[in-house]
């Protein structure tokens, strides 16, 4: 089963920018706001079905506050697709299962 990778600042460039088989999403998040909470199982369900296709990471901004600066994150929760170690989506807020497939789908 597919599990969400915690990842820090010092393991983002491995563990994201380094990632040249698969496509990663990555939620930056925070353990107080209310809608990290909301989009959090909807995240994991993603994670969950895209396995071996997706590869899925969350950031706590609070502690690794280096990431959140370096990409400007400004509201929480936002999810940052890369491919090849690029940015390609940026979205910010919660986000509907079905909503997040349609943008994933079109880098798989």
């Amino acid at each position: 089963m597919a599990s969400v990778i915690n990842v820090t600042d010092d393991s983002f460039a491995q563990e994201v920018k380094g990632e040249k088989n698969l496509p990663v999403l990555v939620d930056f998040w925070a353990e107080w706001c209310a809608p990290c909470r909301m989009i959090a199982p909807v995240v994991e369900a993603v994670a969950k079905e895209y396995e071996g296709r997706l590869k899925v990471c969350k950031v706590n901004v609070d502690y690794n506050s280096h990431t959140a600066a370096e990409y400007g994150i400004m509201s929480i929760p936002t999810l940052i697709l890369f491919k090849n170690g690029e940015e390609k989506e940026r979205i910010i807020g919660y986000q509907s299962k079905e909503e997040l497939k349609k943008i994933i789908d079109n880098y798989l």
